[in-house]
């Protein structure tokens, strides 16, 4: 099979698609045939060099949409079953961008019904990461909620999914982004800063870090999206980072509010496995609003 990796990082050019044995599944494993996977921020980062892995092949990718093509013992999934997965780490030989990838079970949700494999396949890990940002935020309904970074792939779905829970949400953007964001949910908009101390919690997708505590009440609560890389706690302010992890079941429920049209999957332009490079260097770009999306 063809797989998207790099072995010497740099920019776009960095990276190759090579030939490579089709990975079979262990026990509690599920073999997917891809029909497509995201490009995110996160693979432009494993391009550069910024998690390590010098001297090695390292594959890219994180979110998967296909068709489960075989399967190891002890898995509830069967070969023709429609699915998406988040195939979750930083350096490892293979990852989605792949015409075949291997992950847990427990990773593994039905697809959502309403939409097809290219648009399915922007929601694991931007979806997870704002799902499990917000348990770590504890707001409860009616709270306010500040969400930075509003019109990117985890800002808007964290807007949807705070509305959901009953939170009161402002998105922080770029003034040609107000209509978008609100078009989310959103109740108010702000562009460049906020109000501050007013609002219970920050979920701060665009890594704007200290900065954005000025924007949370004392005894508020502050969430980044880059593992570690939270600010120290001021004002008895909760700080902490999510660190996505695979949640099979909670990304079933996703899937679930894709279909009855509470999350909006949102595909900016789709590339064959091929020109991988080409959508890293878009990515490279900036202001793309919605997921590139790779096709094997």
């Amino acid at each position: 099979m063809r797989a998207a990796v790099v072995r010497t990082f740099g920019g776009p050019e960095a990276v190759e698609i090579v030939e490579t044995e089709v990975p079979e599944p262990g026990a509690r494993q599920v073999r997917i045939k891809v029909a497509a996977a995201t490009l995110n921020p996160v693979d432009a980062g494993v391009r550069g060099g910024f998690f390590g892995g010098a001297g090695k092949q390292i594959g890219f990718g994180w979110d998967v949409a296909g068709t489960v093509d075989a399967t190891g013992v002890a898995t509830a999934w069967s070969a023709g079953d429609e699915v998406v997965a988040l195939d979750p780490g930083m350096v490892r030989p293979l990852g989605t961008h792949a015409e075949y990838v291997v992950v847990d079970t427990d990773a593994v949700a039905k697809a959502p019904a309403t939409v097809d494999a290219v648009h399915a396949a922007t929601l694991p890990l931007n979806a997870l990461t704002a799902e499990q940002a917000l348990d770590l935020l504890e707001l409860a309904q009616g709270q306010s909620l500040l969400v930075t970074g509003a019109a990117g792939a985890v800002g808007g779905f964290a807007i949807q999914l705070a509305v959901a829970r009953g939170l009161s949400v402002t998105a922080l953007a770029r003034e040609g982004d107000e209509e978008l964001v609100r078009s989310l949910g959103a109740a108010h908009f702000a562009s460049g800063t906020a109000e501050a101390g007013a609002f219970d919690g920050v979920l701060d997708a665009a890594n704007l870090g200290e900065a954005a505590l000025e924007w949370v009440r004392d005894g508020g609560a502050y969430v980044g999206v880059r593992p570690g890389g939270h600010p120290e706690s001021v004002r008895d302010i909760r700080t902490t980072a999510v660190s996505v992890t695979a949640d099979g079941a909670r990304l079933s429920k996703l899937a679930t509010l894709v279909d009855e049209g509470v999350l909006t999957l949102r595909v900016a332009d789709t590339y064959p496995l091929a020109a991988a490079a080409k959508a890293h260097a878009r990515l490279e770009e900036g202001g793309v609003r919605g997921r590139l999306v790779l096709i094997p």
